[in-house]
């Protein structure tokens, strides 16, 4: 073969290169074939899969292995199971794993009930669950004769955007939030009730009517609406017709019914025997003594703005200062500043509503908020409402209401509290004039946060305590008058402006001017308000130190820092 090979050499090379190409392709398919039949013993067929037995006694097998386990030593179940027989537990006995759920017994109705009136305190459940049914089916007395109006069931009321309710009338909107009992003493017109609401008119001229419910009479007594009091000043702007503006709305209560204290309900109609489309429940709070100091907080808008630590800060000086409870209104803010006001709310040092725009203003979240930067006058109109609602809610509850913003202080300059301070300037008033005063106003000095980078830090004092390292100030006030704030005599005010007081009971809409040395308000801001760019050059330009708040450190860093302990804002402790 040899010879063969070497006679015809080119024909050789060829065929041996055949023979080694050919047992190459051998070997591959071989190991190939080795391969995949490993791979199907992975597998691990069962008997059934083989086709040996059928299915059936396998899932007799699985229920006597579950029976034997079920039978095993409390010591057997403490070992540590091995991944095999995790496996096979899992695969044999999916029974055993519990899901987690809430199991509690479904909510009575009385528990319903309790939960709807907490969630939306303007509507009179309890009293429609106690009478609806007979006020629905009584028809018209001597009160009214010929005419049926009917007690509205809560499920034909018209709500709008959760917390608002609906009256639509021949000349407007009315978008109704809440309604109160006033019997304040300086009414000329004598107990009445006050409705605050909305309404897409100006100057409203429609006659209109409230229906009073009243407990344990099947009749509403119905009265014409006395008057439509404006929450706005019209040069202010937005005075057209169609966009929502506020107002109070007041209806005198019959001499008659004088002497039975509130109604347990009212509802707004434009003709008397309307079946009425709203329905609120009368606001009475009247404890036997009054305390001191409230502040009311408008709708607080910081969807996506932390303030939170900031705000543990205000709220513990506001403490200090002397307020009994904040009150807080809330359309939309970050999820730090809710732990925040659900502490203090669990504590009972603040209250807070949620809130939102009437009508077809928006609320979802971010639109709300462009649409309030943007459009400044509906803004300003809106939180008139939670102003006004404050006010009539706690109106017999405290002494004096302040309206403040969570940048905002009143600071007394020689009193460490509030008490001390109104101790101090209400006999100052008295002798100017002899009678009180519907509100005592603060003039406001800016605390600018670029006054503080010029001077630098205080190193004995926390870097999380804005207010308390601000101590720079603009050494001039604001001009008298503007953009102060109040401490509001209840007794005295109809309707509440963030800033005064726009209607009163009595002698007018007095105010008391406190003197610059005895409090200041002091306001804590990156800039000036609009209207105050070319003045707030001067401002930054002529500034003082100005420490008062400092009487409070040792007590506010305590407060604060160990507020933000218990809400893990250092995060969890090594």
């Amino acid at each position: 073969m040899l010879q063969s090979c070497a006679a015809g050499g080119s024909r050789c090379a060829r065929r041996a290169l055949v023979v080694l190409l050919g047992w190459g392709l051998l070997m591959i398919a071989t190991v190939q074939f080795r391969h995949s039949g490993q791979g199907s013993l992975v597998l691990n067929p069962t008997v059934e899969e083989l086709g040996q037995v059928p299915a059936r006694p396998r899932l007799q097998s699985l229920a006597a292995s579950r029976f034997l386990l079920q039978r095993q030593t409390s010591s057997q179940r403490e070992q540590p199971a091995s991944p095999a027989t995790t496996l096979v537990a899992t695969a044999s006995l999916p029974e055993e794993l519990e899901p987690l759920l809430d199991r509690r017994p479904a909510r009575s109705e009385d528990e319903l009930i309790r939960e709807i009136e907490e969630r939306l305190p303007s509507l009179p459940l309890a009293y429609w669950t106690r009478n609806g049914k007979q006020t629905a089916a009584k028809s018209g007395g001597p009160e009214l004769p010929g005419c049926i109006p009917k007690y509205p069931s809560i499920f034909e009321l018209e709500f709008n955007n959760i917390y608002w309710q609906t009256m639509r009338s021949s000349n407007g909107t009315f978008q109704l939030f809440g309604a109160f009992y006033d019997e304040r003493k300086l009414s000329r017109i004598g107990p009445a009730i006050r409705i605050v609401g909305m309404i897409d008119r100006i100057e409203p001229t429609l006659k209109s009517y409230c229906q009073m419910w009243f407990e344990g009479e099947r009749e509403p007594r119905v009265v014409e609406v006395l008057e439509y009091k404006y929450i706005w000043y019209s040069k202010w702007g937005n005075y057209k017709q169609g966009i929502y503006q506020p107002y109070v709305i007041a209806c005198k209560v019959p001499q008659s019914h004088w002497r039975r204290g509130p109604p347990a309900s009212v509802s707004l109609v434009e003709k008397r025997c309307d079946t009425a489309s709203n329905n609120l429940r009368v606001t009475y709070n009247k404890p036997a003594t009054k305390k001191q100091f409230a502040v009311c907080v408008k709708g607080l808008d910081f969807l996506h703005e932390d303030l939170s630590v900031r705000l543990v800060e205000w709220i513990e000086l506001i403490g200090l200062l002397g307020a009994d409870k904040i009150f807080f209104y809330e359309l939309q803010v970050h999820p730090n500043v809710t732990k925040v006001l659900g502490h203090y709310q669990r504590l009972g040092r603040v209250h807070v509503t949620p809130l939102t725009l009437p009508g077809g203003q928006p609320n979802v979240p971010a639109f709300q908020h462009m649409y309030l930067t943007k459009k400044t006058n509906h803004k300003r109109q809106n939180e008139l409402i939670p102003y006004n609602d404050c006010l009539y809610k706690h109106m017999y509850e405290y002494e004096y209401i302040a309206l403040l913003d969570v940048d905002e202080v009143i600071m007394p300059v020689q009193d460490a509290t509030w008490q001390e301070l109104m101790r101090r300037v209400v006999p100052k008033a008295m002798r100017l004039r002899n009678e009180t005063r519907a509100s005592y106003n603060v003039r406001n000095v800016y605390f600018l946060d670029d006054l503080l980078h010029t001077h630098g830090t205080f190193k004995d004092i926390p870097k999380y305590m804005h207010m308390l390292q601000h101590v720079y100030r603009s050494k001039n006030f604001t001009k008298p008058n503007q953009y102060i704030k109040c401490f509001h005599n209840p007794e005295r005010v109809v309707t509440l402006h963030n800033h005064f007081p726009l209607a009163c009971l009595g002698a007018g809409c007095t105010s008391y001017p406190i003197d610059t040395e005895d409090a200041q308000l002091q306001h804590y801001r990156a800039d000036c308000v609009k209207s105050l760019k070319k003045t707030c050059v001067e401002y930054r330009e002529n500034s003082v130190l100005d420490p008062t708040i400092w009487r409070y450190k040792d007590k506010l860093v305590a407060r604060v820092t160990a507020t933000l302990k218990i809400l893990g804002f250092f995060g969890s402790s090594s």
